[in-house]
């Protein structure tokens, strides 16, 4: 496995929603990570989003938008 990266977004530290879960919170982090199982290789960008509460979850990338939407 290699390293993880972390990407630049738009939206890091603002207000953002998870278009899955609706689950708004501030976005801490875009980080390329590793989730390969076995011989298949995958990539994956991660969203780290910071709720309310103070704990963290992630998400795809591409399911980040602004909360102001």
């Amino acid at each position: 496995m290699s390293d993880p990266e972390y990407r630049d977004h738009a939206l890091l530290r603002r207000r953002v929603r998870d278009i899955a879960s609706g689950i708004e919170g501030e976005l801490m982090a875009v980080i390329n990570e590793d989730m390969s199982t076995g011989v298949i290789p995958q990539r994956i960008d991660l969203a780290y989003i910071r709720k309310a509460d103070g704990r963290e979850f992630t998400t795809a990338a591409a399911n980040v938008e602004a909360a102001d939407q």
